[in-house]
């Protein structure tokens, strides 16, 4: 008999998802600059989830292993907030 799943599992994904889709309307509403900024700040709450989280309770941000996956979230966080903050606003 297989065992059901915790509701609580996918807890730490969809607190990211929710701040990705904070930073999508604000990217469409009030500016780019922020809406990226707030994406970039998503990548880097994903990774500091998913290096401090067992993989049991990371849920979908459990990919790979944890060092991997913390490193790539931080490059992509780091290199998202950097491309928001390095050009000038139109």
């Amino acid at each position: 008999m297989a065992t059901r799943p915790t509701p609580g599992r996918q807890l730490p994904s969809v607190l990211v998802l929710a701040v990705v889709a904070c930073g999508l309307v604000l990217a469409a509403t009030a500016g780019w600059q922020l809406g990226t900024r707030v994406l970039g700040l998503a990548f880097l709450l994903a990774a500091g989830l998913r290096l401090s989280l067992p993989a049991r309770t990371a849920g979908w941000l459990a990919v790979r292993t944890r060092g991997l996956d913390g490193a790539v979230l931080l490059v992509l966080g780091f290199a998202v907030v950097a491309l928001a903050e390095t050009i000038p606003p139109a």
